[in-house]
């Protein structure tokens, strides 16, 4: 079972009336792409490996895993979504930046 679905501290309760009550919180609802404030970063990780990073989506994980997708289809790179955040290998700020606001995301970049 995935963290997200644990319940913690009750294994088995002997109670008929007790109700198991979950951790999970309720993930927010996704803004529009206009009210989105998406910051763009370059990593630089070892090894001379650089990732640009998406931080800032405010919205549920799946539609966070489709906007990643698509911007690491239009970069033409791999890349992931981890702890909220879009990992796209390689320096492609100025690619992220120009598909993002050509799609109406408000995005800038951030950082050195």
């Amino acid at each position: 079972m995935s963290k997200k679905g644990r319940i913690s501290g009750v294994v088995y309760s002997t109670d008929p009336n007790f109700k198991y009550q979950s951790n999970e919180q309720p993930q927010p609802e996704t803004l529009p792409p206009a009210k989105q404030d998406l910051k763009i970063w370059l990593v630089k990780l070892g090894g001379n490996k650089v990732v640009t990073t998406v931080r800032g989506f405010i919205g549920t994980d799946g539609d966070l895993s489709d906007l990643g997708k698509q911007l690491k289809a239009a970069c033409g790179a791999g890349g992931s979504v981890k702890d909220e955040e879009i990992l796209i290998q390689g320096d492609h700020r100025d690619k992220v930046l120009a598909w993002l606001t050509g799609k109406g995301y408000g995005a800038k970049k951030a950082g050195g």
